[in-house]
């Protein structure tokens, strides 16, 4: 049984469909409100704050994936995130299942050192300070040894469905919807932006690949690293629209973020995109060297194609 908690984000839904394709067996997906992604797919509603239902859910897993997320909310973050994480890393230790936790790189430095797997934890905000902690749970569970675990961790998003990010909200979504695109801080910085479908395949395969635990990795992303201005400028082209952006300073971030939470919460993050975003995923390349990993190019087609078998499903 491979068991995914947090079963309704878009990274567990294409993993959920990866686990599938793979013929990994069958599948449990849980959460609050679970819904099925492949048809013969288990149902658990579960909320991961209580150990109890936990424990309930995950019994008789063999491999357990953590990808539960929580809305942009520091306060949420910090009152629910650890247990969520404890519950879950206890409850695959009662089954004797291995644990493959899914993460993101909001500890890191925000600068443009070259992250890879060895990098050091300097969160410099209340959010990044939560994953820290709950990445250093995972690694001390690691040590332990009780039962196999990796770390498999990915640079911010960009991709088709409810994918949620920076980088959609304000390039991809706006071209979608006949907007001009708006561009964070700076232009000329270079970003890593990992595809979530190729995020989830990844975690997969991780998960599939028994000398893989033990070990934290950096998902796979295109290594062109594009700057925001170019990458804004792909999706143009992908949505058949001409170049252009707006450029949103960092000052009038922060003073958004005085009237808007969503901003607020934006607000911790908003160093990293003063810099290079440099996210080195060698090592994952090096061991799996056939893995295919989608170009920013190929990417932003396949969401303006989606987009328009939306329109034209609407208009039918």
């Amino acid at each position: 049984m491979q068991t995914i908690l947090g079963a309704n984000g878009q990274i567990a839904i294409e993993l959920a469909r990866e686990l599938d394709r793979a013929g990994a067996g069958e599948l449990r997906l849980v959460s609050r409100t679970p819904r099925k992604v492949n048809d013969a797919d288990d149902t658990r509603s579960a909320d991961l704050l209580d150990a109890e239902q936990t424990g309930s859910a995950v019994a008789g897993s063999e491999t357990v994936y953590f990808t539960a997320g929580l809305p942009a909310d520091t306060a949420l973050w910090e009152a629910r995130f650890p247990t969520m994480l404890r519950n879950a890393l206890d409850a695959a230790k009662a089954a004797g299942a291995r644990f493959a936790y899914f993460d993101n790189t909001y500890m890191y430095p925000q600068d443009a050192r070259v992250q890879t797997e060895d990098t050091p934890f300097e969160p410099v905000g209340p959010k990044g300070r939560v994953r820290a902690a709950m990445a250093r749970m995972v690694l001390d569970e690691m040590e332990r040894g009780d039962i196999p675990v990796l770390i498999a961790r990915a640079p911010e998003f960009y991709g088709p469905g409810r994918t949620q990010s920076v980088t959609n909200a304000l390039v991809i979504d706006r071209l979608a919807a006949g907007k001009r695109p708006l561009v964070p801080v700076r232009d000329d910085r270079r970003r890593s932006l990992i595809w979530t479908p190729d995020a989830s395949r990844a975690l997969a395969l991780l998960g599939r690949t028994p000398d893989a635990y033990g070990q934290t990795w950096h998902l796979p992303v295109d290594p062109q690293r594009p700057a925001y201005r170019e990458f804004a400028d792909l999706a143009a082209a992908a949505f058949d629209r001409s170049s252009g952006y707006t450029v949103v300073p960092g000052w009038l971030l922060r003073a958004g973020g005085m009237v808007s939470p969503q901003v607020r919460e934006l607000q911790e993050l908003l160093p990293r995109y003063r810099h290079d975003n440099l996210f080195d995923s060698g090592k994952f390349l090096a061991r799996f060297p056939e893995f295919p990993v989608t170009t920013y190019a190929e990417g932003l087609r396949t969401i303006h194609a989606e987009a328009a078998s939306r329109r034209e499903n609407r208009a039918s």
